[in-house]
């Protein structure tokens, strides 16, 4: 890895990916190594195959990202910038290295990018105790202890947090060097007089207290540090942790909870649970009096596991638990007949099994065939029943968003072949496929469907287009491997104009419209 300049200047970083890639298009030997080395689409081509790869701009700028020992341009960039306004407003650093210690509305922590500033700052948190607890630093905490009896209950000026609170809500314990330190850091607040139920509030979205036990069970899913605050008098019942700490795919920090008495009915918990294939967590939660017919804010949870393409063997879990087999959904929906409708062969089979109707169908047969992808049965059923997808209600034509919405691309691509309307709105954001395909960054769907019809000004429930499906999905992370600039890119090679200025999209993607810009 090489070692960034003293003083980085994001100009001369981006000159050096200009001549990289100047190099690239040059078939330079020296410099396709570099991109073999740094690219990960890259990895293991031979000089060929990535000269055909018709690197551009951005490539370049994530190769010198990655060979500088970050992630992506982003983080460089946010990095390199962090530090040029550090050098005009010293409070700057300091802002920064919280926004990264600790996240902030849709923002995640990034506690590399943490850590990496304080390993090049060694006494950011000098004079600042409490934040010094965000980074496990116990010579620290045990001398602001020593110096001030009460320091351990009260709140730092600088973040508005306590001590406690810095320690339980920092993303740095997800890293090994430091999750030791921000342990026994927070032991020592408690044998100091912290209060294990202090809260604070979010001032990017004011609404519940969201307390010690939130950051480390429901954020940050620690659960040793989940273990020391529940056995030191912690409310498991919160209205946030057992929600939060469903979405992990560890289930170790919901044990924990329940078994020291959180309730599950009536947090939605366990609806959360099911927007996940975790299996574990369902199980633990209906053990410890989950009710599989509650009704929350998304419904009945068998359709709404269903919805989500969970498991047969999550599915089998809600039933043995009581849920009923003839449920129905807020459309009316019975959960046979949407397991049918989400390509759930085995789900609708078992529903089956346990008493629920089936009927014969042209048109659910249809739709169930799109589902499955299977090409062979959507023609023979459409030359038996030709206007069978003429005749298809309004709730039958949202399986497609909502099959896209689920990552089921062959599905998709053979209902939008066979003449399915591709703008029809569905599922969570009530948007066409192509929202919900850019919402999850799923570029190659995405291309597709432009490719056939659909187009980027199509609404999503928000009241925005495309656009601003990409915005927000890129900037919030929404997939963790969303391709994020691949969407761009196809938006824009599909003859969809560049988005104006007032939108923000991840670095990526706005140094990729920057590019067009420019060059426009």
């Amino acid at each position: 890895m090489k070692d960034l300049p003293q003083r980085p200047h994001l100009g001369h970083l981006k000159k050096q990916a200009k001549e990289l890639l100047g190099a690239c298009h040059q078939l330079d030997g020296a410099a396709l190594e570099r991109v073999r080395a740094a690219l990960p689409a890259a990895a293991g081509c031979d000089d060929a195959a990535i000269a055909a790869m018709d690197l551009r701009l951005h490539d370049a700028q994530s190769c010198i990202a990655r060979e500088y020992g970050f992630a992506s341009w982003s983080q460089l960039k946010a990095y390199v910038d962090t530090q040029a306004a550090s050098n005009a407003d010293s409070g700057e650093l300091l802002r920064q290295w919280q926004l990264w210690a600790f996240g902030g509305g849709y923002q995640a922590a990034r506690p590399q990018l943490a850590a990496r500033l304080l390993g090049e700052y060694p006494s950011l948190l000098a004079g600042s105790p409490a934040l010094a607890c965000a980074a496990g630093d116990l010579v620290a905490v045990r001398k602001a202890i020593a110096d001030d009896a009460g320091w351990a209950r009260t709140r730092s000026s600088t973040t508005a947090m306590s001590p406690l609170l810095c320690a339980c809500f920092s993303g740095l314990i997800r890293l090994p060097e430091f999750a030791q330190g921000i342990r026994d850091g927070v032991v020592l607040l408690l044998a100091a007089g912290a209060d294990v139920r202090d809260s604070t509030i979010d001032p990017t979205f004011p609404g519940d207290p969201l307390g010690a036990l939130y950051g480390a069970a429901g954020r940050n899913h620690d659960a040793p540090l989940t273990r020391i605050l529940l056995e030191a008098g912690a409310d498991p019942n919160d209205n946030e942790s057992l929600y939060h700490a469903a979405e992990s795919a560890d289930p170790a920090c919901v044990r924990l909870l329940l078994e020291a008495g959180a309730r599950v009915t009536g947090t939605n918990a366990l609806a959360r649970a099911l927007d996940f294939e975790r299996l574990q967590t369902v199980r633990l939660m209906l053990a410890h009096g989950g009710d599989a017919n509650e009704h929350g804010s998304v419904g009945n949870l068998l359709t709404h596991a269903i919805r989500r393409r969970r498991s047969a063997e999550v599915v089998r879990a809600l039933l043995d638990a009581g849920a009923d087999p003839s449920s129905c959904d807020a459309h009316g929906t019975r959960a046979y007949r949407l397991a049918r409708r989400m390509g759930l062969g085995e789900v609708a089979a078992l529903l089956r099994e346990r008493g629920a109707r089936s009927g014969s169908d042209p048109r659910e047969d249809f739709i169930a065939a799109c589902a499955r992808a299977d090409r062979a049965a959507v023609h023979d059923l459409l030359a038996k029943h030709p206007s069978v997808l003429d005749s298809l209600s309004a709730e039958q034509l949202r399986t497609l968003p909502e099959l896209a919405a689920e990552g089921c691309d062959d599905a998709v691509r053979l209902m939008v072949e066979v003449g399915w309307p591709i703008a029809t709105r569905g599922g969570d954001i009530a948007g066409s496929a192509l929202n919900q395909a850019v919402f999850r960054g799923d570029s190659a769907l995405a291309g597709f469907l432009l490719a056939h019809g659909a187009h980027y000004d199509e609404r999503h429930g928000y009241h925005d287009n495309v656009y601003g499906t990409l915005s927000f999905a890129s900037r919030n992370g929404i997939s963790a491997d969303g391709d994020w600039l691949g969407c761009a890119m196809v938006l824009i090679d599909s003859g969809a104009p560049i988005p104006d200025p007032r939108y923000e999209f991840a670095e990526e993607v706005e140094a990729y419209f920057a590019e067009l810009r420019t060059a426009a």
